[in-house]
């Protein structure tokens, strides 16, 4: 192994440029410098209130290194930025080796005893009291869920403010369409990490959904919210597949086991008026998916698809790429509910009359080794769906549906498909935003 150790070296907020400067190196190798702006005005804010942002700062300190570790995966992670105690270094190992786990698995190696985080004596610092203004954050990732959750909470006259990690297109049309406050981050990784992916450094999956947690609870703060509200449903709980008796989740850092850990942690560490808890963890995909139909004035500004989000913008997709796991999966989704014409036209093409993509099809409905790696909902889900289908006069005779609706209707009955709609458990949402969701409904 070329580099030993990892060091998570310094942090900076430059308040003038509202700006948040993240170093890091691998000892006798590599230093790295990320930039994150919180492109908005900041309010003033109370000691106590700087304190809670420092400590957020910390947090996407160590959360965001993750991006540089996996260049080397050394044995041994030091902080020299500030003395690491062992509750929150116990939450780091746990994020970076449940976080990595698909791209540990894709390079044939293991994390588990893999890495060791050093760690300074004493306790982890108390929380920190506080009054926050009521207003809830929503991240926005320009798809159909965040969708749903704005549109929930504007129908409850709830305050809140729209967040966007990056300016991506559709996440810009997405706020467009909203017309609704919102704040914007801008994240920028240090170019020397792609220079070394393309040199063969180790490159894959990380768990983006906890960075931009830690990043979005910091913006909050800034501007003065009491709540971030995520938009990861029930199905992100389910791992992809089980290797050597370690399950591994492509969608980890949007599952309830990372949203209870870093919810106790800013309660036990950082602040108890800080809330963090996904809206839709009730819900399925296909419950999500019959929700947002409802909102048409969206469909030609939403897209899920990866093309859109490529780190070079040149690069980026302007519209659905069709063949890939997540296209697959929203056309899959929503086919029960938007009209068929209408489904169509906003992918440019019939998904589900193209027999070339049976085998992806196949892939999502749990047919092959296991579902892709990728956010798209657990296999049941999409069984079901295309079962559904099978019944449905207008989707029946297509190419794909005919070729799997008989295994697809092996898997259950209809009893799956209604059981669906109904409220899944366990979850983390509050009484009063539980009464929001149930309501608009």
């Amino acid at each position: 192994m070329p580099h030993e150790e990892f060091i998570f070296e310094d942090y900076r907020y430059d308040e003038g440029a509202a700006t948040l400067c993240l170093r890091y190196r691998f000892r006798d190798g590599p230093r790295f410098e990320e930039r994150i702006t919180f492109d908005f005005p900041a309010r003033a804010l109370p000691p106590r209130d700087r304190e809670i942002l420092d400590r957020l700062f910390r947090l996407i300190l160590l959360f965001a290194g993750v991006s540089y570790y996996k260049a080397f995966i050394p044995r041994t992670l030091h902080c020299e930025a500030f003395a690491l105690d062992s509750d929150t270094a116990a939450f780091l190992h746990e994020f970076y080796e449940q976080g990595l786990g698909e791209f540990a698995f894709k390079n044939g190696i293991s994390l588990s005893g893999h890495f060791t985080i050093r760690t300074a004596p004493g306790p982890a610092p108390a929380a920190v009291e506080t009054v926050l203004p009521r207003r809830t954050c929503v991240p926005v990732g320009g798809g159909k869920d965040s969708i749903v959750t704005l549109e929930c909470l504007r129908q409850a006259d709830e305050p809140l403010v729209l967040f966007a990690l990056g300016e991506a297109e559709p996440i810009r049309a997405t706020i467009s369409v909203a017309r609704l406050p919102f704040i914007r981050v801008t994240r920028r990784l240090d170019p020397l990490l792609f220079a070394l992916n393309k040199a063969g450094a180790r490159n894959g999956h990380v768990p983006i959904t906890g960075i931009l947690s830690v990043i979005a609870l910091a913006a909050a703060v800034l501007h003065g919210c009491d709540t971030v509200a995520m938009s990861n449903e029930h199905s992100a709980n389910i791992p992809n597949l089980v290797a050597d008796g370690v399950a591994i989740n492509h969608q980890y850092s949007k599952s309830l086991a990372f949203e209870t850990d870093l919810a106790e942690y800013l309660a036990r560490h950082v602040s108890p008026n800080l809330a963090y808890f996904s809206f839709l963890r009730p819900l399925s995909e296909i419950e999500i998916a019959r929700r947002f139909s409802r909102y048409p004035a969206y469909f030609g500004a939403f897209r899920s698809c990866n093309t859109a989000f490529r780190q070079e913008t040149a690069a980026r997709g302007r519209q659905w790429c069709g063949n890939c796991p997540k296209c697959r999966f929203v056309f899959l989704a929503l086919a029960p509910f938007v009209a068929k014409a209408e489904l169509v036209a906003i992918f440019s093409a019939n998904l589900l009359d193209d027999a070339r993509q049976v085998s992806g099809f196949a892939e999502l409905c749990g047919f092959s080794r296991h579902k892709p790696f990728e956010c798209v909902g657990d296999v049941a889900e999409s069984a079901a769906a295309m079962a559904h289908l099978a019944n449905h006069p207008l989707w029946r005779g297509d190419a794909v549906v005919k070729k799997l609706a008989f295994p697809a209707l092996r898997q259950g009955d209809g009893a799956v498909w209604e059981r669906l709609f109904a409220e899944r458990h366990p979850h983390r949402l509050p009484g009063r935003y539980l009464a929001m969701l149930d309501a608009c409904g």
